[in-house]
């Protein structure tokens, strides 16, 4: 009841407020920055910040079906071992996030002609596989980190309506009284990832929670020449535990994906190449083996029957 109650109140707004400004269209009558219809969509979705690392998909891929390109929005869709994937790149952030996972929604769901909601849901698993820092010297650079749970830091998910049981609310509010954050930051919110889609990499993953900063320098503890209003932020987060998990790494997407595919009725996993360990200030500068071999494991597990 509580699903159908959500589509049906979601329709209804829908149907309102379809207007030619609210739900953009490009001249070909496709969302307007993703570019891309529900019909050249693969149900199953790479998501990747880098534009050019949607090559990495597509020198894989057997067959070519569509490709597209629109600002940092890099679309391949094919076929590897037989099985349909779409890559799309997203660029970085939350905020590219909001528009690429709605346009994704909006292509699988909304007629674009009438600008209604079709009378059946259709179900995307969304996979973004992305690089991260690590916030604990054992998880060294070249890790593969899966994300059970992801902490937004950026705010997004606070100008959605959704019901406290959506998320992790409890969650939520043993964070916020772990980090005693001021008033004048956005409010955190928790969701967990598609148990599902865990489970095909469960195996050749460390787990854990993923903190989704809304920016890469003081939103993440670095400290160039301004110093972050935050002290010890890596610190802090490194030492909260939920579910038997710690808070392994930060990046800057996560919680966006994971949030707005929990509130439209989408399956998202997050899995980051660990290039930066911030306890021990490592870097990795060249990663292109380590990003092509995690590609092409995660594609065959998400491949198998």
């Amino acid at each position: 009841m509580r699903k159908t109650h959500r589509l049906h109140t979601f329709k209804t707004l829908a149907m309102n407020e379809m207007k030619s400004s609210e739900l953009v269209l490009n001249p070909s009558g496709k969302p307007y920055h993703i570019n891309t219809n529900g019909d050249e969509l693969a149900d199953d979705i790479f998501l990747v910040g880098d534009p050019n690392r949607v090559y990495l998909f597509k020198n894989l891929f057997e067959k070519v079906e569509y490709e597209s390109s629109n600002r940092e929005i890099h679309t391949v869709t094919g076929y590897y071992h037989g099985h349909r994937f779409t890559a799309m790149s997203t660029g970085m952030g939350c905020d590219n996030i909001d528009i690429v996972l709605t346009e994704l929604d909006v292509a699988a769901n909304i007629d674009l002609e009438t600008r209604t909601v079709k009378p059946n849901h259709r179900t995307l698993n969304m996979i973004r596989i992305g690089t991260s820092g690590s916030l604990h010297s054992d998880i060294p650079c070249g890790s593969l980190v899966a994300s059970v749970y992801a902490i937004g830091l950026d705010g997004l998910l606070n100008y959605y309506e959704h019901r406290d049981d959506q998320l992790e609310e409890t969650m939520a509010q043993a964070f916020e009284k772990h980090m005693q954050f001021s008033s004048r930051l956005a409010r955190p919110y928790c969701v967990k990832g598609s148990e599902e889609l865990m489970s095909k990499v469960a195996d050749i993953t460390v787990k854990g929670i993923t903190a989704t900063a809304p920016g890469f320098y003081a939103p993440q503890g670095r400290h160039i020449r301004i110093a972050p209003s935050i002290k010890d932020l890596n610190k802090k987060l490194a030492t909260f535990n939920w579910d038997g998990l710690k808070v392994t790494n930060l990046e800057m997407e996560t919680s966006a994906i994971y949030g707005l595919s929990k509130l439209l009725g989408h399956n998202a996993l997050t899995v980051c190449l660990i290039i930066a360990n911030r306890a021990d200030g490592t870097f990795l500068n060249s990663y292109y083996d380590q990003m092509h071999e995690a590609v092409t494991t995660i594609m065959n597990r998400i491949a198998e029957k």
